[in-house]
Order: C-alpha cells, then structure tokens, then sequence
C-alpha cells in the first residue's frame, strides 16, 4: 500500500479550532460589520484542496491573522479534489449566497473562477486572490503570492548546477489553467533554453495531474521511457513531487536521477537528508494565508491595499536545510 502524509499533527491542533479564530464585538468605527450584527467578519477561505500540507499551512496563517484581529471569523472550504473547478464555483456561489464579508480565494482555473469572482465583487463582496492569478484582474482586492516565474527560475539554475552544467531532463507539469504552476514550468524551462543549452530537456509536455497517485502512474510511465537517458527531473507542486519520489525508487533511479521539487512535505524533506532530493523550491504558505485575511479585512474597512503582495520564494539543498530559516519553511507546523 502507498501511504502519502497528508497532516503534520502540530498543524492540526494549530488549525482545530479555525471556526472559533474569532470574538464577538464592533469594529473600530463601532460598526456591526459581520452578518450576523455583531461586529465580527466572516472571511471565507477558499483553498484549491483541502488535503496537502501547504494548503493546511496557508489554513494555519488564515486562522493566525484571524486570531490577531480579533474580530474575525474563518470559514474554510474548498473541493476535495484539486482539479474540480465545478466543485470549487460552487463553494464561490454558496459563500456569496450566505452573504459573508470577504473572500480570500486559490482559484483552481485562471480563467473559470473570473466569472464567480466579478460575481462576488457585484454582490458586495471583496474578494483577495492567493497562490495562483486570475488572467482577469480587474474584480479583485489584490493578489498575494510567490513569484512562481521566479521559483520556475531557481529550479532551473539549481538543477543545472547539480547536473554540473550539462545532460537531459524532464520536466513534469501539473493542470492544466493552474496559473501558479503554469509560470514555474515557463519559468524553468525559459531559464535552461536561455542559460544553460547544455541541460536539454527530453519530455515538458506530460500533465501528472493533481494526487500523489496520478503523479506516481505518469512519472513511472516517463520515467521508464527515458531511463537510460535521462539526468534530472523537476516537479512542480508538492503532490506531483511526492509521487515522483516513489517513482524514482520504483523505477531504481533513486539518488541516480538529479530531482528538484516544489513545496516541501515530511516524505521530501527527509529525501533530500537521504540525498534522494536535491533541492526544494520553498513558498511561505503561512504568511500567504495570514497577508491575504489581513488585506480583505483593510479592505472591508476601507483602507488602502497593495494590488500585489509578494511573499517570497526560497530554495532549500542538502547543505542549507538545517539553518533556521529553512528548518521554518520546511516545517512551517513547527513554529
């Protein structure tokens, strides 16, 4: 049986009580701004999925952001799956039905998820975006995210540079209007074809899909096409990494083939201590979550809100993976 971590159990207790981040009382123009009358601000949350520890991770920053404000109240919902796009409208349209304050919203397509958001800011309801843009801004309070071009880029250099400058590899995509992962895989590939001809890539064009298993059948399946050729892969999100990892042993390539992930899990973590891994393109999904509820709730009450906030990307390795700044954003549960 293949077993995938899905929760740290610190994270857990951290977010079991997101439906009870917020308190009673006005706001600080005495205003009863929540729907229920009492002051208190139902922010809905609306992640891509509900199962992997980076959106558990952006949960934990909502609920913090939450707790510091006081006054407000999160509702965390999203689709099971993270190619639902149907499944993730509906949970827009029912929170804009239940009339909440805001929506803070990881959009599963960037261009199925305009319409529900226009549909929101016409109801009178702001929404922020996270993690992954809309192709239409123009509804929008602001967008709060990775550089993910950037990552693509860092994934690039690094690979290259484990490779020594030289040999194949694949890179293996996620979904397809999956804006976040869409610009690390043209930000990877842009930064081999431009500055570094001598790493060619053998296959870009095969989707993994969004679970663990799919990303293990694919990367099996590529894998087993070019093993005699190929040097280095890259996968670009945390379950499509996780599967890949078990494929590699499958396919004995373990610590033989040069892998680069993208958002970090315990599985990938102790990898890379193995030498199985051999870096991670690290976001900060705490903060993620906690700027977003904070710039929804400016922007409630009126306050000026940058139309993109950044939160940065990071490269973990073997050698850096225990400095403090890493150890945090490879165990975000932990701090």
């Amino acid at each position: 049986m293949r077993i995938f971590a899905c929760s740290f159990l610190c994270l857990a207790l951290l977010m079991g009580c997101a439906d009870q981040a917020s308190t009673t009382g006005l706001d600080s123009a005495g205003k009863g701004a929540g729907s229920k009358g009492s002051g208190t601000l139902q922010i809905a949350v609306i992640p891509k999925g509900t199962t992997h520890v980076f959106w558990k991770s952006v949960h934990a920053g909502a609920v913090k952001a939450a707790k510091d404000l006081g006054d407000v109240e999160i509702l965390w919902k999203g689709p099971l799956l993270e190619n639902d796009r149907d499944g993730q409208i509906n949970v827009v349209q029912d929170f804009i039905a239940n009339r909440v304050d805001g929506i803070v919203l990881a959009p599963l397509d960037k261009q199925a998820l305009i319409g529900p958001v226009k549909d929101s800011k016409e109801a009178g309801i702001p929404v922020a975006i996270f993690d992954s843009a809309l192709q239409d801004e123009s509804a929008i309070v602001t967008y709060v995210a990775t550089d993910n071009y950037k990552g693509g880029e860092l994934a690039a250099r690094h690979m290259a540079q484990v490779l020594g400058g030289k040999g194949n590899v694949i890179l293996l995509r996620y979904n397809a209007g999956s804006e976040s992962t869409e610009q690390r895989e043209e930000g990877f590939l842009t930064t081999l074809n431009e500055q570094f001809p001598d790493v060619k890539v053998l296959s870009s064009d095969e989707y993994a899909g969004t679970t663990p298993e799919q990303s293990l059948d694919k990367a099996t399946q590529i894998l087993t096409n070019y093993k005699d050729r190929v040097d280095g892969i890259f996968a670009v999100c945390e379950p499509n990494a996780n599967g890949v990892l078990i494929a590699l042993k499958e396919t004995q390539l373990s610590g033989k083939v040069k892998f680069i992930a993208f958002d970090s899990s315990e599985e990938l973590i102790r990898a890379m201590s193995d030498g199985v891994c051999h870096g991670i393109v690290l976001q900060d999904p705490i903060t993620m979550g906690y700027e977003s509820v904070q710039a929804i709730v400016k922007s409630i009450r009126g306050e000026s809100v940058q139309k993109r906030i950044g939160t940065g990307e990071f490269l973990a390795t073997p050698e850096n993976m225990k400095t403090p700044e890493m150890e945090k954003l490879l165990n975000p549960d932990r701090f």
